[in-house]
């Protein structure tokens, strides 16, 4: 059997670059920064960050479902009540991720 490892590195490289481009998609948007500014070091639940930004409900919500798809938020659920905190370990990964595959020379 004969293993093309061209074919194995290039599928690693898709995963790599699919994961970054998704951190990248929950980065362009500065109301999702926003909330995970506010999300940083708290476990807010989304009335506060209704409160804080502004926005509307259904606005938090949809951003912070994106931000839970992308893994980048926590959340913990207490009865009906469900409280978000920023995933800063995710945070740390994307940003190594990045500089593997676009700066490898780079200490």
């Amino acid at each position: 059997m004969v293993i093309d490892y061209n074919s194995e590195m290039n599928e690693e490289i898709s995963k790599l670059t699919e994961r970054i481009a998704n951190f990248g998609k929950a980065l362009s948007d500065p109301t999702r920064q926003h909330i995970m500014a506010l999300c940083c070091c708290e476990w807010r639940n989304v009335g506060e960050l209704v409160d804080l930004t502004g926005l509307a409900q259904s606005t938090v919500s949809h951003h912070l479902a994106k931000l839970l798809a992308y893994g980048l938020v926590h959340v913990r659920h207490e009865g009906k009540m469900a409280y978000y905190t920023l995933n800063q370990q995710a945070i740390a990964k994307c940003c190594d991720l990045s500089s593997e595959v676009f700066a490898p020379e780079i200490d």
